[in-house]
């Protein structure tokens, strides 16, 4: 079939990728001059499965009240009033219980892992180059109570049989020798995660696809999506640009937080929602003291990437809408925990300040399927997790869209869960 996807960040390019591996005449649209250059740009660089958590979770709320006098606070809502803010908010308090925590956090884990599994064999199969480890990630907390409330967590990786390990502060400096171990009284370590630059891995995948016979057009302006001709409107006939329209027999919405934009003129109610993140690239000034792989500092919601010979340094949630400037204040945050943790390793003067939207969903899991549109799809919604579910995402929409049964269970998924 002839296939297009709106979006070439890392979801658009690896859903090329896959559909052209099956046979289907690809083509890529998008605003910008290359392939991830919005949210894919500067992620923190983490492939994550067993630390694949909902942001809506128990307490929450509560600690949502407490981070918002915090110095360096890991959420920061800016005053707005907009119906879509207040909805979605509403909907992510509902789902901070338990049950539901438990729910989101059991599929963003089942997806993950999925993820990570087709990134091996796609990084077998093309011999591709991202600055890769596989080393695992360590999340390290800084106070006793923090440690007693990973019960939950620990229960989902038991259930989705994870692999983890529960280090004291010793075990988290055998782990990462460069950490400031007095910081910190313990972790949480998850050996099968691995780490890796997103910008170069979709670069490097998108030529591979363009040798593959998909097609990127860069520069394009898309203005909607028209729906005239058979079937009463039931199908998508083309996509319309500042450039003409485009037709296809298969459509994928690929935008991130720009998707509902897209989708609400066809009477779609997709929530997701751009959260605003950080992240500052720092040259390696002192290998000693530098990071092997990730680390998550809990009380903060950063996580510290070894990237090369980079840190990378990504965090925080944002209430802003659309908003991509980049108050010096939170530059501070992210320098104040990797300095506290990892002091020296880095040279700050050269930090390459950087921010992008990701687009979450209230429960956490991204939206991946058909619509009651017979040839429009979505894969969007991945919030924090673009990166680490990106290959799984695109290879479950490859098989649903060439008719095979994907591997893992896919009905949860997609945008009919919101009714």
């Amino acid at each position: 079939m002839k296939i297009l996807i709106l979006g070439a960040g890392v979801i658009g390019v690896t859903s090329a990728w896959y559909l052209a591996k099956a046979g289907h005449e690809v083509t890529v649209i998008d605003r910008q001059p290359g392939a991830a250059l919005e949210t894919s740009f500067a992620n923190a660089g983490e492939v994550s499965p067993g630390y694949s958590s909902p942001w809506a979770a128990p307490g929450i709320p509560q600690k949502a009240l407490k981070w918002l006098f915090m110095e360096h606070a890991p959420l920061i809502v800016r005053p707005t009033v907009d119906p879509a803010t207040v909805r979605w908010m509403l909907s992510m308090l509902r789902n901070c219980t338990r049950a539901r925590y438990t729910r989101n956090k059991g599929r963003m884990v089942r997806i993950a892992e999925y993820s990570r599994d087709c990134l091996m064999r796609l990084r077998a199969e093309t011999g591709i180059q991202y600055d890769q480890r596989t080393q695992g990630t360590l999340e390290v907390f800084r106070s006793q109570k923090q440690i007693d409330n990973i019960g939950k967590d620990v229960e989902v990786l038991k259930a989705g049989g994870v692999p983890f390990e529960i280090l004291d502060a010793a075990g988290c400096a055998k782990a990462e020798p460069g950490i400031d171990a007095s910081k910190i009284v313990g972790g949480l370590r998850l050996p099968n995660d691995e780490t890796g630059d997103c910008y170069k891995f979709t670069t490097a995948l998108a030529e591979r696809a363009e040798a593959l016979g998909v097609k990127f057009i860069y520069n394009v302006d898309i203005r909607g999506l028209r729906r005239d001709g058979p079937n009463d409107g039931q199908r998508i006939t083309a996509v319309e640009t500042d450039q003409g329209h485009y037709e296809a027999d298969i459509f994928i919405g690929a935008l991130g937080s720009y998707t509902p934009k897209l989708v609400k003129p066809l009477g779609l109610d997709l929530p997701v929602y751009p959260v605003k993140g950080y992240s500052i690239t720092v040259p390696i000034i002192n290998e000693a003291r530098a990071p092997v792989s990730t680390v998550m500092d809990e009380t903060y919601k950063v996580a510290i990437t070894r990237l090369g010979d980079r840190i990378r340094i990504g965090g925080m949630a944002e209430i802003a809408r659309f908003s991509t400037d980049l108050p010096p204040a939170r530059q501070a945050a992210l320098v104040h925990s990797v300095e506290d943790l990892f002091g020296g390793a880095g040279d700050q003067s050269q930090a390459k300040f950087w921010s992008g939207l990701r687009p979450m969903t209230p429960d956490g899991t991204p939206v991946i399927g058909r619509t009651r549109y017979d040839n429009f799809w979505l894969n969007t919604g991945h919030g924090t997790l673009g990166w680490t579910m990106s290959c799984g995402s695109a290879r479950v929409l490859a098989d649903m869209i060439s008719g095979i049964r994907p591997e893992i269970e896919t009905a949860d998924l997609s945008i009919g869960r919101y009714g």
